[in-house]
């Protein structure tokens, strides 16, 4: 096997995008970076970095060959990119994206570049510029593309193509006095990516940028045209099965592929039986006409349903579907072991308890259905549009995005009639975390770690794009 690309990660975090690159490509991260110190020491466990504090870091200045691998703890807009000399291939990672993200609500929420929360990107910036890798790939929230009428996207594809010419306006938000000669970047991506589609039991959709430094390619070139065409085609899941056929939560949960799971699908459906007859609501009764009356109780039949999959199927072509679904799971870890039986050493599958109320608002909540199904009843809460709030995930289709913070009603709820809250390993999988990976910290802390990372299944298909596309210009 060739030599690995090295890898700087920054906004690291527990490390759901540096285990992708770990696992689904030829990489080796050698360094790492975040300012808390719970996912500092997660990650340190599963891969096995260093911790460094990070004024040590740059008073040594001599961090290279057997000192790695490393993670700095700190602020990255403290850490001296200047005197880092170690030869670097990669530099992966994106900014905390709270000031970014639409599910804040309106412009006035989500400031973008114009706050110093979403400055941050400005450092991803200062490490390219330092380091100067021979590519990055950088990620965010798809709110980064309209946030402040799209100034802010738009700066930063700039920043990173202009990147000698922006300097010295950079340099004013990150600080550092830079190199005299810096390269710009071709951007070969820059799009909006849905995790499902790579095996992700999630509709987490995630913005991902992929630059190549300048002087390694030719943009006028059929060499670039090829490699933007294939990287698009593969980063829209045109050849992946999951596309149209996700992976589900029942089966990560359980162990097994759908057509082995027959009567636990029933057991669960049938259980929210009289749902519609305990709750008057308008929304109640459009789910029993929509949704109840219409379910068959055939698990492959109400999966097609759910997914919005009508093409004809022949048992051949299910077959094939159901065979990947297995082969992922067995990569995953996870046939064969069903989630609700497992203990974890870092106590990550102790169900939550709930309170009475919230447990009796959650017994007459059906699977994909939220507090708007009991609005003008007694269980009636306040969060008018916020779909989160008390929403169930559905046993047969991709969970929506397992967030990481937030209370009242926005923890993420399990398919089961008799269960309330999701565990964290429970999330841990709905993101494709092994059951190997081990968290450290609190409950809250380790359910930011999780919520924050980038669905290991969907960094694992983007290091694959990016080793392919290293092979071919380097």
């Amino acid at each position: 096997m060739s030599k690995k690309h090295s890898v700087v990660s920054l906004f690291s975090g527990a490390g759901g995008m540096d285990l992708g690159f770990k696992t689904g490509g030829n990489f080796d991260t050698i360094l790492a970076n975040d300012i808390l110190l719970p996912p500092a020491l997660t990650y340190s466990y599963n891969f096995g970095h260093h911790i460094v504090n990070v004024e040590d870091f740059n008073n040594n200045g001599n961090y290279k060959g057997n000192s790695f691998p490393l993670y700095i703890l700190g602020d990255i807009a403290r850490v001296d990119f200047s005197s880092f000399n170690a030869n670097v291939d990669m530099i992966i990672g994106g900014p905390p994206c709270q000031d970014f993200s639409i599910v804040r609500g309106t412009d006035k929420e989500r400031q973008g570049i114009k706050v110093e929360r979403g400055r941050l990107y400005a450092h991803f910036i200062r490490a390219l510029h330092h380091i100067q890798p021979k590519a990055f790939v950088f990620e965010n929230v798809p709110g980064l593309k309209t946030a402040n009428k799209s100034m802010a996207y738009q700066t930063i594809l700039k920043d990173f193509s202009e990147l000698h010419l922006r300097w010295d306006e950079i340099k004013e938000i990150a600080g550092n006095n830079g190199r005299n000669k810096v390269n710009d970047y071709f951007i070969l991506f820059s799009g909006v990516v849905d995790s499902a589609n790579f095996g992700v039991p999630q509709r987490r959709k995630r913005l991902i940028i992929i630059g190549i430094r300048k002087d390694l390619i030719d943009n006028r070139g059929s060499q670039y045209h090829a490699l933007k065409d294939k990287i698009s085609s593969e980063l829209n899941g045109d050849n992946s099965i999951f596309k149209k056929y996700p992976l589900t939560p029942l089966e990560v949960f359980e162990g097994k592929t759908l057509p082995e799971l027959q009567n636990v699908y029933v057991d669960i459906m049938k259980s929210y039986k009289d749902v519609s007859d305990s709750i008057k609501s308008k929304r109640a009764q459009k789910w029993k006409e929509e949704i109840w009356d219409c379910m068959t109780f055939d698990i492959i039949k109400d999966y097609l349903v759910a997914n919005y999959i009508k093409d004809p199927i022949d048992c051949k072509q299910l077959d094939a579907v159901f065979e990947e679904h297995f082969r992922l799971l067995q990569e995953l870890g996870y046939f064969g072991v069903k989630v609700q039986q497992q203990k974890f050493a870092d106590k990550s599958n102790i169900i939550p308890k709930e309170a009475g109320t919230v447990i009796e608002r959650l017994a007459v909540i059906p699977p994909d259905e939220n507090h708007e199904f009991v609005r003008g009843t007694k269980w009636e809460v306040e969060g008018r549009g916020m779909s989160l709030v008390y929403r169930r995930i559905h046993p047969l289709k991709p969970s929506y995005t397992i967030v990481a913070y937030g209370g009242g009603g926005t923890w993420g709820y399990h398919y089961q009639r008799d269960r309330g809250k999701l565990t964290n390993r429970e999330r841990a999988r709905l993101q494709t975390f092994p059951d190997s990976f081990l968290f450290k910290g609190t409950s809250s802390q380790v359910r930011a770690q999780i919520g924050e990372a980038v669905p290991p299944m969907l960094s694992k298909k983007i290091a694959q794009v990016v080793d392919m596309v290293l092979r071919e210009v380097v």
